[in-house]
């Protein structure tokens, strides 16, 4: 693991209730919090720690969609579903193909050979 993603880590398990989705925040929170002089260093943690939180955010409000669609479902006692389209699909046409009759062919065989 390397140490952004192992220092934000031990930084979250201490002060997880303090950090929020923000970067801005969650760098002066950082600030208080520890002594990180390379701007640098100290920008990829609070990035990396901003990045976590709002994976775990998207993941809640994900989850909190499906609990209210089951809901939902319990309630009115027929399933949720989003309206179905059926693609259009162009009507399949035939390569239009000429019949060569043998007998036209053995016709102009003929002529030649005269």
């Amino acid at each position: 693991m390397d140490r952004i993603k192992r220092l934000s880590t031990e930084i979250l398990n201490e002060y997880q209730d303090k950090f929020g989705t923000d970067f801005s925040s969650n760098k002066q929170f950082l600030n208080e919090v520890s002594i990180i002089r390379s701007k640098g260093l100290k920008n990829k943690i609070a990035g990396y720690i901003t990045k976590i939180l709002q994976r775990k955010q998207k993941f809640e409000d994900q989850k909190q969609e499906l609990i209210e669609k089951e809901k939902k479902e319990m309630e009115t006692n027929e399933p949720v579903t989003e309206p179905v389209t059926e693609p259009v699909t162009e009507p399949v046409t035939e390569p239009v193909t000429e019949n060569i009759s043998k007998e036209i062919i053995n016709d102009d065989d003929s002529k030649d050979a005269s």
